[in-house]
């Protein structure tokens, strides 16, 4: 039988380039650098999608999406993110909450973070207030060149899920 609650964890981490257009999240952000990476190098939308698929024991990203597949060179994360909800959908369970952390120097998030967690629960379809969207400051790091992110997701069983086991035959037939 299938737990009724599933926890995922997903962690990304991206270089800044120059030349690149930021997102985070999927929402546009000014800045004279971007996420280096072989997609569009979101890594709050990374690492969801990882927390998700770790939920409920799937290939990580990595995995489903190649980076050594020219396919996905500057691919949306957003793809990524729909193929994650699509097996946790086939899995049997619904997103109860997420909650993420942000890391890098700049630039702030807090202006803008409004805007992302409402993008990214629409991207999930979920109400805002089931996503929690944190930002700090590499302080002491040295991590002042990159972006990193840190997400939990919680998973919850909807309805009868179909178990992949064979069915029992009824006494006289």
């Amino acid at each position: 039988m299938k737990p009724a609650v599933r926890i995922g964890y997903g962690f990304d981490s991206h270089e800044f380039r120059p030349g690149i257009p930021l997102k985070i999240g999927g929402v546009p952000l000014a800045h004279d650098h971007g996420l280096g990476g072989h997609s569009d190098g979101d890594v709050l939308l990374h690492a969801l999608t990882d927390a998700l698929l770790g939920a409920v024991a799937a290939p990580d990203i990595g995995a489903l999406f190649p980076p050594s597949d020219v396919k996905w060179k500057g691919a949306d994360s957003a793809i990524f993110l729909h193929e994650a909800l699509k097996r946790v959908r086939d899995a049997g369970y619904s997103i109860a909450n997420v909650d993420a952390c942000l890391i890098m120097a700049a630039p702030k998030v807090g202006l803008r973070a409004a805007a992302i967690r409402e993008h990214v629960a629409k991207l999930l379809a979920v109400d805002a207030d089931c996503v929690g969207l944190k930002a700090k400051t590499p302080e002491g790091l040295n991590l002042d060149n990159a972006a990193l992110a840190h997400v939990v997701v919680q998973l919850e069983k909807q309805g009868r899920i179909k178990e992949n086991r064979p069915r029992r035959k009824k006494k006289g037939k």
